[in-house]
């Protein structure tokens, strides 16, 4: 598919047509593309993509389960902002069809590429946000979470949490953590960290190491799956 169909297509998904159509090309650049100058990239809209996304499941997170308390609707909105659940809503959407990056940043690891679909995502909403408001971007947030939202009668435990039942119900002890690495630049930094329980060990990556963190247990816990 080329880039202008495919840039059609997830037009036609989002269910908005942009008054301001640069809006959501721009959304769709990753920073590899722009010849060194970010400003063009999508990370600006991925900065309020985030904020607006965060605030929207907030504020629905509220009104679906108004007895909870603050944390069990926090295990909730981490689950439905994470970087796995966003990668998942834009393979969803295909959204990858219509980003423009050099061929070789679609070959990466799949927590890079993970990243970079979250990423895009979060773009995509800041510009409907920008585009059109609160209102369209709820829209979008309630058609393309709601399985994911309704589809749990409680709050998800996140993935360190389970790796721990899991150990500790065996009598195993608790898993042990170690960043490995810590690199590229102060404002987009990767970290990666190893996991180890069960004479099994696993690695993960993220933008922090609370995130990479995660990522290990997710990692050992497929592993556990798979075998």
């Amino acid at each position: 598919m080329s880039g202008e169909a495919a840039l059609a297509a997830l037009t036609a998904k989002l269910g908005h047509d942009f008054a301001r159509p640069e809006l959501l090309r721009q959304a769709l650049t990753h920073s590899s593309a722009t010849q060194g100058s970010r400003l063009s990239s999508n990370e600006r809209l991925e900065f309020i993509g985030d904020r607006v996304l965060g605030l929207l499941i907030a504020e629905w997170l509220i009104e679906r389960f108004p007895t909870e308390r603050e944390g069990d609707l926090g295990k909730r909105l981490s689950f439905l902002i994470s970087a796995e659940t966003l990668a998942g809503i834009a393979e969803r959407l295909a959204l990858a069809d219509a980003l423009k990056m050099p061929e070789t940043y679609r070959q990466q690891g799949f927590r890079t590429w993970v990243n970079i679909l979250s990423d895009a995502l979060e773009a995509v909403l800041g510009a409907l946000y920008l585009d059109a408001g609160l209102v369209a971007a709820r829209g979008f947030v309630r058609r393309e979470w709601a399985g994911l939202l309704e589809g749990h009668r409680k709050p998800p435990l996140p993935a360190k949490s389970r790796l721990q039942e899991w150990t500790l119900g065996r009598g195993l002890g608790l898993p042990v953590y170690t960043l490995t690495s810590s690199e590229g630049p102060a404002h987009n930094p990767v970290f990666k960290v190893t996991v180890a329980a069960a004479d099994r060990e696993a690695e993960g990556a993220g933008a922090t190491k609370r995130a990479a963190e995660q990522a290990a247990a997710e990692a050992w816990l497929a592993g556990l799956k798979g075998s």
